[in-house]
């Protein structure tokens, strides 16, 4: 796999076996985004934090942004679906659990969901995407199930900073709002990343770019997590979610955030073929053929 960085992470702990499906995983290589799908499976709808940006109540078909689903899946739905999927789109690589809650706040679903379809297909790859709070609790867990490839959204490595991104953070039953949130988050994100990439994880850093909050920031965030052993980082805009507190933010422009991305590819490589997927996106990254395949009795029956 090329990507053209003057930087590249070090990979002396990955496996043979995990830069073979590196290179079949749209998200994490650039050269396999035209060649091979993906499915986002939506099982986790609840979320232990609140992100300012986001609004998951807000559902447009024709939107794609992370939070966004057309509907809720249980573990053996999601194997239905994925038996439907694979049986149309041969060329489906991957199987990602993004939401459009959190992934490890819905870990019983999450687990499920990924044993029964590795059951079905072991040679599919798996992935999910966190917002890390609870990473410290589930890594060993997430190792033990064999994946390969996790997504952190770390959006500031100041508590500060942090504060000012998330309204709150539920965390071991308590609520903590501003900073004091922000620090616990932060922390459970850097712990959990050094345990996943110690034990030869492929981690993506997720970034949502804030103009006016966590922009000028970002550089310090890719140059952290690098220095935990992540893979690539992805920059990507602010899309002002309607009825979120930042829907009056000025989107992030493609200009800016591309410069961005390009300064911070001096420490770390770069994501630049993000599409900021639907929590139940299916297809090719520029081609959502979800839409096409929303579960129906009629279409479990066909499958089982």
């Amino acid at each position: 796999m090329t990507c053209g960085c003057t930087n590249r992470p070090n990979l002396k702990n990955i496996s043979a076996e995990t830069m073979e499906k590196t290179g079949r995983h749209p998200c994490f290589s650039f050269e396999a985004h035209n060649s091979y799908a993906r499915m986002h499976l939506p099982v986790a709808p609840k979320c232990n934090i609140s992100c300012n940006y986001c609004n998951r109540k807000f559902d447009c078909v024709n939107e794609s942004r992370p939070g966004v689903t057309s509907e809720i899946l249980t573990p053996l739905d999601a194997l239905y679906k994925y038996r439907l999927v694979k049986e149309k789109i041969p060329y489906l690589s991957v199987v990602g659990i993004a939401g459009p809650g959190d992934a490890l706040a819905n870990w019983e679903h999450t687990r499920r969901s990924i044993e029964l379809i590795k059951e079905a297909d072991s040679e599919v790859v798996f992935c999910l995407s966190t917002n890390g709070l609870m990473l410290p609790y589930y890594a060993k867990e997430i190792i033990e199930l064999g994946l390969k490839h996790v997504t952190v959204t770390v959006n500031s490595i100041e508590p500060a900073i942090g504060g000012r991104i998330y309204k709150f953070v539920n965390y071991r039953e308590k609520k903590y709002e501003g900073a004091a949130g922000a620090e616990i988050l932060l922390n459970n994100q850097l712990e959990g990343i050094s345990l996943l990439t110690g034990a030869g994880i492929l981690v993506k850093v997720n970034i949502v770019m804030i103009k006016g909050i966590n922009d000028s920031h970002i550089p310090h965030v890719v140059r952290k997590v690098k220095n935990l052993g992540v893979f690539i980082s992805n920059i990507m805009p602010l899309l002002p979610a309607p009825g979120s507190n930042f829907a009056d933010y000025p989107q992030t422009g493609k200009k800016e955030l591309n410069e961005m991305r390009k300064l911070c590819q001096l420490d770390l490589q770069q994501m630049f073929h993000c599409k900021q997927c639907r929590a139940d996106a299916i297809g090719l990254l520029a081609d959502d053929r979800s839409s096409e395949f929303r579960l129906t009795e009629k279409k479990k029956e066909a499958v089982l």
